[in-house]
């Protein structure tokens, strides 16, 4: 069996870390877009405060298989 795949570019926002704004950005696509099957992390990015990491952007092209 072939598939189709689309792709969408998200970014995700955290104020915990990378991972979190992965799960974050992939848990609220879900919920509109579903059998989303892969995703790959394009670019990290971080705001900096007091010398210290207070904010996590991670942007990421997510997959998923599309309709028959």
């Amino acid at each position: 069996m072939s598939h189709v795949y689309k792709h969408v570019e998200l970014t995700g926002s955290s104020t915990e870390s990378a991972e979190d704004a992965i799960s974050q950005a992939i848990t609220r696509a879900s919920k509109t877009l579903h059998d989303l099957r892969w995703f790959e992390v394009m670019q990290t990015r971080g705001h900096i405060e007091e010398g210290r990491i207070s904010h996590w952007q991670v942007t990421m092209k997510v997959g998923f298989t599309l309709d028959e």
